[in-house]
């Protein structure tokens, strides 16, 4: 038996006064709202009646602090997958626009030249890989129920462009990927199919002021 169906969840709004580009830089914690929002969405779990069977975070404070409402919820651990981790990125704790930002400084032109791999950080093809590579292991880990994995905007939009086998570049403008949203995918056939998307937190968005790095 493996899990009936994976639920890919993106962490709430984070506390980033500075609007750096937080990627992997440790102690970037959620918001009071980015708390609110992953309430939401262990809410919204909930109350799909889903039987939950085990919950997987990425190792960032932010994923595992929106991963402790549904484990709560479900009266689950939270157990860490570091394949489901935000992408690496030259910009990291840099603030990208604006007077000083990294758009405007030559030496961080380099890290611009190919937006097709791209070259400021992990390929997108290798950010596909691993995060499809951990949904299929956290699928066959669990003997029936659902999984839940709490990752971040860019490797969920990843998998949803893999499974739509669609070009992995893309406009990091047109993402939908909201914060604290859900993806669930399904395996209709044996194959991996994305079934549903939700925005438990839509109410809550209007006012963050940080939605994450583009």
């Amino acid at each position: 038996m493996v899990a009936r169906q994976v639920h890919l969840v993106r962490h709430g709004e984070v506390f980033n006064p500075e609007r750096v580009l937080y990627g992997r830089v440790p102690g970037f914690r959620l918001s009071d709202l980015g708390a609110q929002m992953a309430e939401a969405a262990a809410a919204d779990l909930v109350e799909r009646g889903r039987p939950v069977a085990r919950i997987i975070s990425s190792p960032l404070q932010r994923a595992q602090e929106s991963a402790a409402p549904i484990a709560a919820a479900f009266t689950l651990l939270v157990d860490i997958d570091p394949r489901i981790i935000e992408p690496t990125n030259f910009f990291e704790g840099k603030r990208m626009r604006g007077t000083g930002g990294a758009l405007r400084d030559p030496r961080s032109w380099h890290a611009l030249i190919n937006p097709l791999r791209p070259s400021w950080g992990e390929p997108f093809d290798s950010i596909a890989k691993r995060m499809l590579a951990a949904i299929e292991d956290a699928r066959n880990s669990v003997d029936e129920g659902d999984v839940v994995l709490v990752s971040h905007q860019l490797p969920i939009w990843m998998v949803h462009r893999a499974l739509a086998r669609q070009r992995l570049p893309h406009d990091p403008r047109k993402r939908r990927c909201d914060l604290s949203s859900i993806t669930t995918l399904s395996w209709p056939g044996g194959f991996p199919d994305e079934t549903g998307y939700s925005n438990p937190a839509l109410s809550l968005q209007v006012g963050a002021s940080d939605v994450g790095a583009v």
